[in-house]
């Protein structure tokens, strides 16, 4: 299970720090594929990177903390921030955007697999043995071992980001949670495609967790069991993914739902007036208010309480609080 606690993040700067992640509490249960869509620059790649313990400078958590636990092959195990990167490539693993320039350009595939696993590992049991399980892996995810050969520049950008999918996968025994930051980005629909059903085939076979990070609505429709609507560095909304698209609660929730297309739908759709807020320097209350077309006086002048406004649901919304849930 992954908890986390009041997570408040951001990054130093000389003329004031960007909050980019702002009080966000979580739990994320075992065997599901969780949901985080927004906006760009809604604080969604930062909270991936404070999960995954990857808190250099500038980047800094303020306050909170995030908790990894579970029990596997029957022993417990538990870290928390500034021990989840001990875990790294046991418990957690990361899947991050942009695949030509993590993978390394002048080395084959073939060598930054085999680079992924511990020497002693590969002192004790031979490097062939493990060349043998990595073709096993590849070919379990419907990939050509042959690209083992070949150099990163050689492959399609589909292909290069399911090779980052694989390596970030390939562990002994296989991650309990795995992050996935915007894995279809930049991908044409045919690949997306193709990229979500992997992710699916993983997450279904090794029953871990899995976070995956995108703006794309329609990938989180497709593969996501729950979901949170984040912006401005805060949540907006948690619930259950068919919940959120059948019966958005939150303003933004409902406009970001409202503005997507629909098969045989050919009226006009709107999207959303203004642009989010710095910041560096966000107004008070509530940080949807100034887009809000619902905002009430107190919704510029306070932040809402998050909480929960029917099982399972949870909200942050000034209105929400004094009305009640919307009702489908």
């Amino acid at each position: 299970m992954l908890i986390l606690d009041h997570i408040t993040a951001s990054y130093k700067m000389l003329d004031g720090d960007i909050v980019a992640v702002d009080d966000i509490s979580l739990d994320i249960e075992d065997n599901e594929i969780f949901g985080i869509a927004g906006e760009s620059g809604c604080g969604k790649s930062t909270l991936l990177k404070v999960i995954y313990d990857i808190i250099e400078f500038p980047l800094q958590i303020d306050k909170g903390t995030v908790i990894l636990s579970g029990i596997k092959n029957g022993a417990p195990f538990s870290y928390s921030t500034g021990e989840i990167s001990k875990s790294w490539w046991s418990h957690i693993s990361y899947i991050p955007q942009a695949a030509m320039s993590v993978l390394n350009p002048i080395s084959r595939l073939k060598n930054q697999f085999l680079d992924s696993i511990p020497d002693e590992a590969k002192k004790k049991n031979g490097q062939d043995k493990f060349l043998r399980e990595i073709t096993q892996y590849l070919v379990d995810l419907n990939l050509s071992p042959d690209i083992l050969e070949s150099y990163p520049f050689q492959l399609s950008g589909g292909m290069r980001q399911r090779c980052i999918i694989a390596l970030a996968t390939f562990m002994q025994p296989k991650p309990d949670v795995v992050l996935a930051d915007e894995p279809t980005t930049a991908l044409d629909v045919v690949v997306q495609r193709g990229i979500l059903m992997m992710l699916t085939k993983l997450q279904r076979q090794y029953k871990n967790t899995m976070i995956l990070v995108s703006h794309d609505l329609g990938v989180h429709y497709q593969i996501s069991d729950r979901m949170a609507i984040m912006y401005s560095g805060r949540l907006m909304e948690v619930g259950k993914t068919s919940d959120i698209f059948t019966n958005p609660q939150h303003p933004y929730t409902q406009l970001l739902i409202n503005a997507l297309p629909r098969v045989g739908d050919k009226s006009v759709r709107a999207g959303i007036a203004g642009k989010p807020p710095s910041l560096k320097s966000p107004p008070p209350g509530c940080r949807f208010a100034d887009r809000c077309p619902r905002a009430l006086d107190i919704c510029h002048r306070a932040v809402p309480e998050y909480r929960e406004i029917m099982s399972g649901r949870f909200t942050a919304c000034h209105i929400l609080n004094e009305r009640g849930a919307n009702s489908g």
